[in-house]
Formats: C-alpha cells, structure tokens, sequence
C-alpha cells in the first residue's frame, strides 16, 4: 500500500505468520498489545504506523491520495506513465513483486507497460490489510486474464519468503514513498531484504518523496498531511479504533487531536495525535497509562529524500542506482536499482 511513513517497526522480524503469511488472530493480537505496552512506555508515547492499516484505513488513505493536497500519488502516477512503457521493454520482466500494494492503482500502470512486452506474468502484492488485498487481487485476475496474481498477506520489514517461487528477472518494486516508513538504518535494513531476495538479472524501483527544495515549499509539504477536508485527520484517529477494537484498548479517539509537521533537522514529516485534555489508557495486561493535556503519542514519520541519500541506501544495501528520474518542480522521484556489482544475488538457480 501507498504508505506515508511511519515508525520502523519493531521486532517485525518476529512476526510469526498463518496462512498464506497472514497472522493467525491470537499472534495478531499479542503483537497489537506488545507493541501498545512498548510504544506507550517510551519518553515520546508512540504507534506503529503499520496499525493503520485495516479496511477502513485502507479505504481513508486511498481518498488521500486523491486529495489536493497531496501530491505525491498524482506526481508518481506521472512519472510512471512517462517511465513505465521504456523500462518494462528494456527488463521485460516475468515476476513483479510490488511491497505495499493496497488498491495497485498505479499498479495497473506498469501492469499495462509489463503485459504489453510480455503478457503471460506473476504480480505478488505483498500487503498486511488482508481483506483489502484480496479484493484488489480479485479485481486484477479480472481485468487481466492472462496475469497470475499470487498475493502475499505480510509486513514488507518481513524477509522474502526464501521458498516463495519467482520466475525471472523479477521486478521488485516500492511505490508511494514507502520507504519513509523506516528510519535511515532500518530503511537499508528494508532494502537489504529485498536484495537479499533478488537475483543479478532483477531490478528494483523506489518511489521517493523528496525534500523541500527551490519547487517544493516546506508549506506544500505540510499542507500534504494536513488537508482542508480532515481525512488526514480521521485517518490518523483511525489508528486508536484498531487498538481499541482488537487489543482491547480504552482510547478516547475525541481525546486526541491530529497534528503534522515537517522536522528540517531530521528531514523528515512526522505525525502526532496530541491530547487534548487528560487522559487515560488501559488494555489488558498493562497499568493504566496517562496521558496528560498537550502531550503526544507519534503515530508516523515520513523520511523525506534526495538523490544523494537515496544513492546511500542502496549502496549500502547492496544495490547499485541505475536510472533516477524526477518531476520538474523537484518533488517527487522514481529510482531504478540493480544489484551491486561485487554483490552476490539472490538465488538465479529458482529461475
């Protein structure tokens, strides 16, 4: 899904999953709780932003990217339709396996710019709104009957199911400024697990929201997480409703108002829900948490990147940058990647 950054997430290496990669209700529910009791214990009170995502915040993030404000969807969407057709012909992959799927609009973009080269392919959505994602799978095998869509219910930060078979050359990709979930370390730990699953003959592309520049104001930036119509604001409370639906959490949501901003120093949006009067938390196994007037629980970051930092993650992740392309106005970027030269690929042998 088109992600707005958020909090790395924390031990979600020790996700255990179920079926098809989907977490079984209990193991779900034991995480949403460890990670309440966790997030709520630290000097800045925060959640993982990956809770955001349930149908209905599926659904609310999805009316975002249509928004005015936010640029971002309409800019990659752009500079896919610009980038797409050359790049699907020059790879013409077998597999594309896209992290974050949610409704794969922009998906279809590349599916009409792959299928067009090579009709016969496997499309993986990797997402953790497990309904939504079926839905979206089911809607895709209609309106391309010769794709084969296997979708996968799992947090991206997970590794590659190494028994997962793809043919090759696979395209890996991460659209949305996914990656602005993660912090710079676990940002290259990301990257690093998809190359980790990568063979030499496959690519992956990055879509990267990028700083405040000369065509990119800090107010538009902000303006982008703060829209006139609160669907920003509805999504960001949409978060305190999945605790309190599925780990049993007390949240006030009419406690808490929404709040956005962009941090130069860090480079990066974060996104806050701060109380506005005092309150009080309570789920089972963990003390009763207050919260006082004014204070905060961080709920998302949104790293923001240029071509320099961009390059950095790669390398170290063991990639090497092949193609990169931005709008004019120098907001938003698309990033081609390969595997680095002195690197070892995944395993060619599952072609």
């Amino acid at each position: 899904m088109e992600c707005r950054g958020g909090e790395p997430v924390r031990g979600g290496r020790e996700c255990t999953t179920g079926a098809a990669g989907e977490p079984a209700a209990g193991q779900r529910r034991a995480r949403l709780l460890a990670d309440l009791r966790w997030g709520l214990a630290q000097p800045q009170k925060s959640l993982p932003s990956k809770y955001f995502y349930d149908t209905r915040g599926s659904e609310l993030f999805e009316r975002i990217t249509g928004l005015e404000e936010y640029y971002p969807t309409r800019v990659e969407t752009e500079l896919l339709r610009n980038h797409a057709p050359t790049w699907m012909a020059a790879l013409a992959p077998a597999t594309l396996v896209e992290l974050g799927a949610g409704a794969a609009t922009k998906t279809r973009i590349l599916l009409d710019a792959l299928v067009a080269v090579r009709p016969s392919v496997l499309y993986v959505p990797v997402d953790v709104a497990g309904d939504f994602l079926r839905e979206v799978s089911h809607a895709l095998r209609a309106d391309y009957p010769t794709l084969e869509v296997r979708p996968l219910v799992r947090d991206i930060s997970l590794p590659f199911p190494p028994d997962f078979p793809l043919e090759r050359p696979a395209l890996f990709a991460l659209l949305g400024s996914t990656i602005g979930n993660f912090d710079p370390e676990a940002a290259v730990d990301l990257v690093a697990t998809v190359r980790d699953a990568m063979a030499p003959s496959d690519r992956f592309l990055l879509g990267a929201d990028l700083r405040p520049g000369p065509g990119k104001s800090k107010e538009a930036l902000e303006r982008a997480y703060n829209d006139a119509e609160g669907v920003t604001a509805e999504f960001n409370r949409n978060i305190l409703r999945v605790f309190n639906r599925e780990a049993g959490a007390t949240f006030d949501l009419e406690a808490f108002e929404h709040r956005a901003f962009y941090d130069e120093a860090k480079g990066r949006i974060e996104m806050h829900l701060v109380a506005r009067r005092p309150t009080t938390v309570e789920a089972p196994g963990m003390a009763p948490v207050r919260i006082a007037a004014g204070e905060s629980i961080r709920t998302e970051i949104s790293c923001k990147y240029d071509r320099r930092t961009v390059t950095e993650i790669f390398q170290d992740a063991g990639l090497s940058l092949e193609a990169w392309v931005e709008d004019e106005a120098g907001r938003y970027a698309l990033a081609l990647a390969g595997v680095s030269a002195d690197g070892d690929g995944g395993p060619e042998s599952r072609s």
